[in-house]
C-alpha cells in the first residue's frame, strides 16, 4: 500500500530496534527522510549499544537508546513516555515486530508506517507490503520511504566517525602495533574478524590463522584480530594456530571498533555485524558467506574494493545456525573456501582502496 506524503511533517522517528548490521543497513532510509524533510527533527530509536553507531550522523537530531538489559515492562513504559514527550507526527517502524508495532502505536504519531503483517497491521496507518522480488536489505528498507510517496535516496550504508574518535583509534593502534611508529612506508593494515553469532557462519580458525601468516608474507601487511564479547575462544584459537604474532583488538565498544576499522586497509570477516561496520566506514571489506545470502546482506559495491565470497553448494541458502549436513558434507560451504581465494580478494581490495595512514 502506498501512502500520501504528509502535508506537514516536522518531527520524525525512525526505528529498527535490533541487531548491529540491520541498524547499519537502515542508514540510507535516514538519508532519504532527511532529504525529504530537510527542516524536520529526526530521531532514531534502537537497542543500545547498536544504535550508538548512529551517533554523529549529521542527518539525525537525536538517538534514543532502548535498553534490553532492563525489565521489559519498565523499559517499554520509559520509552513510550520519551516518545510521547517528543510529539512525533511520523514514525517509520523498519522492524515491525510486535514490540515495535506497539511502541509505534503508543507514540501517538498520527502517521505510522510498518509492515503489513497479521496481528499488528491495524497499529499502522500506512502498511508496507513487500512485493516478493529479490532485493537487498537496503532496497527492502527503502520500500518504507516509497510507501510515503517519497523517492528513496540512492546512497550506501554509512557510519560517521568523528575526528576525535579517529585520532583515538590511531593512538590505540600505535600502542597495539608499536612497529608501525618507526617504519618508513606504512604497510597495509588488515583486520580479521573470525567470530560470528552462529557456528554455521564461521570460517575455520585454522584458515584464519593461515590467512594471517600468508598476508604478512605476501603483502607485507600488519594484521590485527577483532572480536566481540562472545568471540574469546575462537580468537584465542586463531592466535594459538598462527605461526606469527597476531595482536588482538577488543572487545571494543562499537564506536571505537568503527574508528579502528576505518584505519584498516581492508577487513576480512564472517557474515557478522563488524562486516557492516567496516563497509559503512569506507574500509574495503571481504565478507565470507556460508548459509546467508550475500545478495541480500552484502549491498556493498565491488568498485570500492568490497567482495562477498561464497561457494555454490546444493544446500544454500539453509539459514541454519548450526550445520546439519552429514560428516562428508558438514560445513561444506565454508570448507570449500580457500585461503588463496581470500588472498586474491584482499589483493583486489588493496588495489581499489585508498592508502590509509595509520601510524
Amino acid at each position: 500500500m502506498t501512502g500520501e506524503q504528509p502535508l506537514e511533517c516536522t518531527r520524525v522517528l525512525i526505528t529498527r530496534l535490533r541487531f548491529i548490521g540491520d541498524i547499519v543497513l537502515t542508514t540510507p532510509v535516514v538519508r532519504s527522510l532527511r532529504n525529504a524533510f530537510p527542516k524536520a527533527f529526526i530521531a532514531y530509536l534502537g537497542e543500545k549499544p547498536a544504535v550508538s553507531l548512529l551517533v554523529h550522523d549529521p542527518h539525525l537530531d537525536e538517538v534514543i537508546p532502548y535498553d534490553p538489559a532492563r525489565p521489559s515492562i519498565l523499559e517499554q513504559a520509559r520509552v513510550v513516555m520519551e516518545l510521547r514527550k517528543r510529539r512525533f507526527d511520523l514514525v517509520v517502524d523498519l522492524f515491525s515486530n510486535p514490540r515495535t508495532a506497539v511502541l509505534t502505536f503508543l507514540s501517538g504519531a498520527p502517521t505510522r508506517v510498518g509492515l503489513d503483517r497479521r496481528g499488528r497491521r491495524r497499529l499502522y496507518t500506512i502498511r508496507v507490503r513487500d512485493d516478493g522480488k529479490p532485493k537487498s536489505a537496503v532496497e527492502f528498507h527503502q520500500q518504507f520511504v516509497a510507501a510515503l510517496g517519497l523517492t528513496p535516496s540512492p546512497v550506501s550504508p554509512y557510519i560517521v566517525v568523528s575526528v576525535e574518535e579517529g585520532e583515538k583509534a590511531q593512538r590505540y593502534l600505535q600502542n597495539l602495533i608499536p612497529g608501525r611508529m618507526v617504519r618508513g612506508p606504512v604497510p597495509p593494515l588488515l583486520g580479521i574478524h573470525p567470530g560470528a553469532t552462529w557456528p554455521a557462519k564461521r570460517w575455520f580458525p585454522e584458515r584464519f590463522a593461515e590467512l594471517a601468516d600468508v598476508v604478512k608474507a605476501r603483502f607485507g601487511a600488519d594484521v590485527v584480530l577483532t572480536g566481540g564479547p562472545k568471540d574469546g575462544e575462537i580468537v584465542r584459537r586463531v592466535v594459538e594456530l598462527a605461526r606469527s604474532e597476531v595482536p588482538v583488538a577488543g572487545p571494543l565498544p562499537l564506536r571505537q571498533l568503527a574508528a579502528v576499522l576505518q584505519k584498516c586497509s581492508a577487513f576480512i570477516t564472517n557474515d557478522a555485524g563488524p562486516m557492516h561496520i567496516a563497509a559503512a566506514v569506507g574500509t574495503p571489506t571481504i565478507g565470507l558467506f556460508g548459509p546467508g545470502e550475500e545478495d541480500v546482506w552484502f549491498p556493498y559495491p565491488a568498485e570500492h574494493g568490497h567482495a562477498a565470497l561464497r561457494k555454490d553448494v546444493p544446500c544454500h541458502p539453509c539459514h541454519l545456525d548450526v550445520c546439519n549436513r552429514p560428516a562428508g558434507e558438514f560445513m561444506q560451504c565454508m570448507n570449500l573456501l580457500t585461503v588463496d581465494e581470500v588472498c586474491e580478494a584482499i589483493n583486489r581490495a588493496l588495489q581499489a582502496g585508498q592508502p590509509r595512514e595509520t601510524r
